[in-house]
């Protein structure tokens, strides 16, 4: 996940230094009254967790599973804060009955997850492992069993690292070994599984892995980046066409991180920098799959993509997708800054003057927020149907006598899933809500204290807590 520093960072930690917050968290003396319910989303309407294959599964080195870019990139000192790696994770590979078991008791119908890589095919291609295809045949079997939806992402940032050995996303190859996967992929589980999704935040792990090195495969510079973006796009196009062909009745989309920019002081002042932070955000990789091409005009750098496009590519890159998934957690607050190059004095404020809610993430509490990228979203004409498949908070969590009373977070998904209600009676047509996440898990170079999860894990003893979140979307789905 590592959701709004990544794009925080992006660009800003290579060019300039985030300005970090000061701020201390709200006290909530009580919980909001609800004036709503899971009803007034309609009966249609998709409620589920979304997850990641290396932030939960553990299991990194058994039944012929090869290192991914995250299994060497952890491995490797100071990439990670307190020296932690996901090699065991939340241990999902091994208990994954008992997660789906969890899910299910919250009422939940949708679970989201992704597939490793290196665990289907060790050697990035060729001879698939019939081991890791098995792994994932019985985690969709025991969805299918418990009444939950699989809803399977191609691609969420695990890199089988013996193609990163060959350039990784930024070699054109990507193309060719990507296409492999998701055929394999399709064909083997497209018989049971309806829902796929493409990838999970383009944006994200192209500009942490390939421009500042935050991530995996912890590359630096433009040169890294730009290829790697065009490589990226094409292949977020080519998967939807595969999935299209193997898959009879898909239901076919791609994620993407994404939040309301707004000014730091004035429109006049600050208004252009918002402008190209929202270009960079929220516009770079869902303009191309909509046959716009890549958003140019306000940042010129970008024009390097030109180095990088062969004949052909731009018709490539479109692909009519069924939803796109929209993934939000704050807002964006921008202002100009003459002194950082490229960006033309672009700078990042994490919060606007005077908020006072602040995950411990660092990012600001906005309900409003996603009710306005929602509708930015929406107001494409070539975008059908919307997901939230993200959205969540991390606070600290403390267990008292066996419990986790995490007022806070039940504050967050009640305010934010009001605007989400709010953007739907607007006519955005949004088909279903996915909280960030089921587990406490690997939050990425954040290591395990950010907890985003519906369900508490001790990750000495791999014990599992529902917390009083998760109860509380176990009374909310349940029908009155």
């Amino acid at each position: 996940m590592e959701r709004r520093k990544v794009l925080r960072l992006f660009f800003v930690s290579t060019l300039a230094a985030v300005i970090a917050p000061k701020f201390s968290f709200a006290q909530f003396n009580q919980l909001e009254k609800l004036d709503f319910s899971s009803l007034d989303f309609g009966t249609d309407f998709k409620w589920g967790v979304a997850t990641a294959a290396y932030q939960i599964e553990g299991a990194h080195n058994i039944d012929g599973k090869s290192p991914s870019i995250w299994d060497t990139f952890s491995h490797k000192k100071g990439s990670i804060k307190t020296g932690e790696n996901g090699d065991i994770a939340c241990d999902f590979y091994h208990s994954y009955e008992k997660d789906l078991d969890l899910l299910k008791s919250l009422n939940m119908t949708v679970f989201r997850f992704s597939i490793a890589w290196s665990r289907i095919l060790p050697n990035g291609s060729g001879t698939p492992n019939q081991s890791g295809l098995d792994f994932y045949q019985r985690v969709i079997d025991a969805c299918l069993a418990r009444g939950i939806e699989p809803w399977i992402t191609l691609y969420h940032w695990d890199l089988p690292q013996i193609l990163q050995d060959k350039g990784g996303w930024k070699n054109r190859d990507a193309i060719v070994w990507f296409s492999e996967y998701a055929n394999l992929l399709t064909k083997t589980y497209g018989e049971k599984v309806k829902n796929w999704m493409v990838f999970n935040e383009p944006s994200a792990f192209t500009a942490l892995g390939y421009l500042i090195g935050y991530h995996a495969p912890g590359l630096k510079g433009l040169k890294n980046y730009l290829p790697t973006v065009h490589h990226v796009c094409l292949c977020q196009a080519e998967g939807g066409r595969i999935i299209r062909k193997n898959v009879a009745n898909a239901n076919i989309g791609t994620t993407f991180s994404c939040s309301h920019v707004d000014v730091y002081k004035s429109e006049e002042r600050d208004g252009n920098a918002a402008k190209r932070w929202d270009m960079l955000l929220n516009r770079l990789f869902i303009e191309p799959a909509l046959g716009m091409g890549y958003p140019t005009e306000s940042l010129p750098i970008l024009r390097k993509l030109n180095k990088y496009i062969q004949p052909g590519d731009l018709e490539k890159l479109q692909f009519n997708f069924d939803f796109i998934g929209v993934q939000n957690y704050t807002r964006e607050v921008v202002k100009e800054n003459a002194f950082i190059p490229y960006m033309k004095g672009l700078e990042i404020k994490p919060v606007k003057r005077g908020a006072m809610e602040i995950t411990e993430m660092g990012w600001e509490v906005y309900p409003e927020g996603i009710y306005k990228i929602l509708k930015q979203f929406a107001a494409y004409p070539g975008v059908k149907k919307i997901f939230v498949t993200e959205n969540g908070c991390a606070f600290p969590d403390e267990v008292v006598n066996g419990k986790v009373n995490d007022t806070k977070r039940i504050d967050f998904y009640q305010r934010y899933l009001k605007e989400v209600l709010r953007a739907k009676k607007d006519g955005v047509n949004i088909g279903g809500y996915f909280s960030w996440t089921l587990l406490d898990n690997f939050e990425w170079s954040e290591c395990f204290k950010p907890r985003f999860g519906l369900v508490h894990v001790d990750f000495k003893t791999q014990k599992r807590i529902i917390k009083e979140s998760g109860y509380w979307f176990k009374d909310f789905l349940l029908s009155p």
